[in-house]
């Protein structure tokens, strides 16, 4: 089968030098980057339970470009991933082709693969996460099992497969029911059950929110919150390039049809100044330091974007007792983190999803929002391109807004 393979063990050195010198083009051009288009043997169906899928669509996730830029990720967490070579892709929605001994799904159903790779997949018995249904947080990442397979699952190596290719192989329990959902709603499930895994972290406390990122992940954080709670004041920040007095930038239409009030945009300073005053706040300025502080401040901030510049401005902006949700996949950054203690803030990690309190898996949710009209996720797909097509879809979707792009998909043609 044809497939898109990304070939991580390139050392860092030789591939930073060489995107340096040939832009981002370098990371999917030709055999000068580390993904190219390959002839690959097609997944075996691991055992029964087990069904194969032609992809229909793929998406390419901010996760998917960090992997081929080299860039964002801590080194840390390539403990957890050792597979050298995989095959990208895991926003996958497709069409079940084979199967062995399902009972759940059969040939010819549309389907919404959710990626994640658990220990029972793995022929391994249940780590203590898995057994809590916390199978999102598998203490077995790094191991392989009678399955032969690491990592994350979907989208991470070579054995499951990925979405950008002809094929995957997934365990039946990793898939959800496509009936009555367009294609383009279909593959923004996974990012969307990520935003709400994200929302569902913070036990409400107040009716302020701001949501950091117009991007894909901010656009549906925002849905997921005005959805849970249609009362919610939620306010978008977007990019610190436009002006707070100029034209709306792009995505500010987007974030108040999924229910921001509002977007404020500008440096730090500027949004921090918006935010004293709808909360009545006052602009504290330390002595040592530009950036002030207010006294009050917002009830919740979700930061899509985990840069040490909004990761800063989230906490100056957080009331005492605050809460920090943390989506963007922040790396190494340098933050001064005294707002943490001298005001009680929580600061919250949020990772992919799996079974939320109410012990409901996240995918099924978000399947069920994705039968709703009323649910927005229409406005997230903005583009799409043949799997021949793919350097075009990467250079787009790393253009992002310059490019009016928020998710850009891999359409697989049919057999």
């Amino acid at each position: 089968m044809r497939a898109l393979v990304a070939d991580t063990a390139i050392p860092r050195a030789l591939y930073t030098l060489a995107a340096s010198r040939l832009k981002h083009d370098a990371a999917w051009t030709g055999s000068r980057g580390v993904l190219t288009m390959r002839d690959i043997p097609t997944p075996a169906l691991p055992g029964p339970g087990w069904a194969m899928i032609r992809p229909t669509l793929s998406g390419i996730c901010g996760s998917d470009l960090k992997l081929l830029h080299v860039t964002g990720f801590s080194p840390v967490l390539t403990a957890f991933n050792t597979n050298m070579r995989a095959v990208p892709g895991h926003e996958v929605t497709g069409v079940v082709t084979q199967t062995l001994g399902t009972t759940r799904v059969q040939e010819g159903d549309r389907v919404i693969v959710e990626p994640i790779l658990r220990c029972a997949h793995k022929g391994l018995a249940d780590c203590a996460r898995c057994r809590a249904g916390e199978y999102h947080l598998c203490e077995n990442l790094a191991a392989e099992g009678s399955l032969h397979c690491s990592g994350q699952g979907i989208g991470f190596g070579e054995r499951v497969g990925g979405g950008w290719s002809e094929a995957i192989v997934a365990h039946e329990d990793m898939l959800f029911s496509a009936d009555g959902i367009a294609d383009e709603r279909a593959v923004v499930a996974e990012p969307a059950s990520v935003a709400l895994h994200a929302a569902l972290r913070w036990e409400r406390r107040g009716d302020t929110a701001v949501v950091i990122g117009p991007g894909s992940l901010g656009l549906l954080v925002t849905m997921a919150l005005h959805r849970l709670h249609p009362d919610l004041d939620i306010t978008a920040v977007g990019p610190p390039s436009a002006s707070p007095s100029g034209p709306p930038p792009f995505g500010a239409s987007q974030s108040q049809r999924a229910g921001a009030a509002r977007m404020w945009v500008g440096p730090p300073i500027a949004v921090l100044q918006q935010a004293a005053q709808l909360t009545g706040a006052r602009l504290l300025q330390p002595r040592l330091g530009k950036l002030p502080v207010l006294d009050g401040g917002v009830d919740l901030v979700v930061d899509c974007v985990g840069s040490a510049q909004t990761l800063d401005m989230a906490m100056r902006m957080l009331r005492a007792r605050g809460t920090l949700v943390m989506l963007g996949t922040a790396g190494k950054q340098k933050v001064d983190w005294s707002l943490v203690w001298w005001r009680e803030l929580s600061v919250l990690g949020t990772v992919v999803y799996g079974q939320e309190r109410d012990g409901r898996r996240t995918f099924d949710t978000v399947r069920e929002w994705l039968t709703d009209p009323g649910y927005p996720a229409d406005m997230i797909l903005t583009h799409r391109f043949p799997l021949d097509h793919y350097a075009e879809a990467l250079d787009t979707a790393s253009a992002g807004p310059r490019a009016q792009a928020i998710r850009v998909a891999l359409e697989i043609p049919p057999a």
